[in-house]
């Protein structure tokens, strides 16, 4: 099968307080590493915000396939790239460009789940800390911590972005299209940049694996 990637980095980086993709990640920049996790694909596009397209397709060279301007909200974003992706492709994956430490293992996992007929893969993993809404608790048990890279079906992730909805994520589109939504094993380590702080840890974490 032919598989592919679209890294979504074209957010505007506001809780970070500044581009966090070009922020340096022990002598490679988040995006750069977020994108090699991906190298294993047949082709990865990357999709940033429209002042810095020139800046990362110099940066990245002929690593990607192609890099595009993003869009006014995550999805419309996502369909950017997904408008720049060959139909030859089988397998589409979008991955978040803040999620640096996602292993190529992982990617692996979501592709064979995908492969095995899943309509949608998502990587999760257990959430720890206690959960409350506003009008009262709520019971952890059964919930997991959604990640990156989600998994699908070209055709099921194109045909669930032909309405033009909005989402946090994809799988949640195509589960509103009326797909199913496979978990599979996520890391501890996968990791979302969102604030400094989080890129402190992403060092560390690196730093002490040798990487």
């Amino acid at each position: 099968m032919s598989v592919w990637t679209v890294v979504v980095a074209a957010g505007s980086s506001e809780r970070f307080g500044a581009d966090k993709q070009s922020a340096d990640l022990v002598g490679r920049t988040v995006l750069e590493r977020s994108v090699d996790a991906a190298g294993d694909s047949d082709g990865v596009v990357v999709v940033v915000a429209p002042a810095v397209v020139g800046e990362v397709t110099e940066r990245l060279g002929g690593s990607v396939h192609a890099v595009v301007a993003g869009g006014a909200t995550r999805s419309a974003s996502v369909r950017a790239g997904l408008a720049v992706v060959p139909d030859v492709a089988n397998v589409v994956l979008v991955h978040d460009g803040a999620r640096p430490l996602a292993s190529r293992d992982l990617f692996a996992r979501v592709v064979a789940a995908v492969e095995a007929g899943a309509d949608a893969v998502v990587p999760g993993v257990p959430v720890n800390d206690s959960l409350r809404r506003v009008d009262g608790a709520v019971d952890r048990e059964g919930m997991m911590a959604v990640q990156t890279p989600q998994g699908f079906p070209a055709a099921t992730l194109r045909a669930a972005h032909a309405s033009g909805a909005d989402a946090s994520d994809d799988a949640t589109l195509v589960e509103a299209y009326g797909g199913s939504v496979v978990v599979v094993g996520g890391e501890a380590d996968n990791l979302k940049v969102t604030r400094p702080v989080d890129l402190l840890v992403a060092r560390q974490v690196l730093e002490a694996s040798g990487g």
